[in-house]
């Protein structure tokens, strides 16, 4: 193996904002890096070996993966691993990395959903992949309707007792399930850290409830699909370009998503965002992160230059009122 030559920027703190994960003691960079879609082959790992370089240079402490992050399924956490082991031995315990399970995995009963044995093995599995003794988040990755929450719960509470996870998370709860998950948790003695839900100008669903409940509840929550799959971005002005995801065979989404309706709202807040001195994507970061509740905003991210871009928004002031206004005039209309 060749000695990694990477020495971290030492002004890399200086300007990310670091925000506090609802009444624990841990705290979040306003912007996280996830390993989603393109970190599984082999073909990328220099790409996203220079992603992750420059992603801790700017301040960003937090990585977030999943067991089925790639494609193939374990080779997002197998890239970033190989990243760890060359790059990042002296820096672990500047890093928080998370990983979760619930969805499919491997074949047969036990590869999916929420049971002890598969949360457990799974991430076991990870663990291996990453060569780490621990991830400092572990989440569930979605509801299981079939087993008892109890379950689920309990088996959480045993990966942070075991020492396999430092904190432990959910993704995708509603507002009544995540009520009964962080009392399960809190009897437990582990308290539920955070809540990984998606949030964009688009789908606004966490707004009702599960934001009062999070905030009263002192849990954080990170959302991830900010930019609603690169819509809220400048790569659809102009319609839908053939490598993007919705010009492409992508099962998350799919050119019926881009209606005229939102390609006529997508060109005017991309003029507002130009008269605040931004680009679409940053002030849609800026608009997910006015609410106190949201600790961080989870961008994905295939150059080092869209990273960059983005948390260029921390520079920029809030969202004035009249600001907002315009906003919610523009997804009205």
């Amino acid at each position: 193996m060749t000695m990694s030559n990477y020495v971290a920027n030492q002004s890399r703190y200086e300007k990310m904002l670091y925000n506090r994960c609802g009444r624990s003691g841990l705290r979040l960079p306003a912007v996280s890096l996830g390993l989603w879609h393109n970190w599984g082959d082999s073909d990328v790992f220099a790409n996203g070996r220079l992603m992750v370089r420059r992603t801790f240079d700017l301040g960003i402490t937090h990585f977030d993966l999943a067991n089925n992050y790639g494609p193939p399924y374990g080779s997002a956490e197998e890239n970033f691993g190989r990243i760890l082991t060359k790059d990042f031995k002296t820096y672990r315990d500047e890093l928080i990395i998370s990983t979760k399970a619930g969805w499919d995995m491997w074949p047969g009963p036990y590869g999916n959903f929420g049971s002890r044995k598969y949360l457990i093995a799974s991430l076991d599995q990870s663990l291996k992949r990453m060569g780490l003794d621990y991830v400092d988040i572990f989440y569930h990755h979605r509801p299981d309707p079939e087993t008892p929450l109890e379950e689920t719960m309990t088996a959480l509470d045993h990966i942070v007792r075991s020492g396999r996870a430092l904190y432990v998370g959910v993704s995708q709860y509603r507002p009544e399930l995540m009520q009964k998950a962080i009392q399960i948790l809190r009897d437990l003695g582990t308290p539920c850290l955070i809540h990984q839900p998606n949030y964009n100008m688009f789908d606004r669903w966490i707004e009702e409830d599960l934001l009062d409940l999070l905030e009263n509840e002192g849990v954080g929550c990170i959302v991830f699909s900010p930019l609603a799959q690169g819509l809220l971005s400048d790569k659809y002005l102009k319609g839908i370009p053939a490598d993007s995801r919705a010009g492409s065979e992508s099962i998350y989404f799919h050119p019926e998503d881009v209606t005229p309706e939102k390609l006529d709202k997508i060109r005017s807040l991309n003029m507002l965002a130009a008269d605040r001195g931004q680009s679409l994507a940053q002030m849609a970061i800026s608009w997910v992160l006015r609410k106190k509740a949201v600790t961080s905003a989870l961008i994905g991210a295939s150059r080092v230059q869209q990273i960059e871009q983005i948390t260029a928004c921390l520079d920029s002031a809030g969202l004035s009122d009249t600001e907002l206004g315009k906003i919610e005039e523009i997804l009205a209309n």
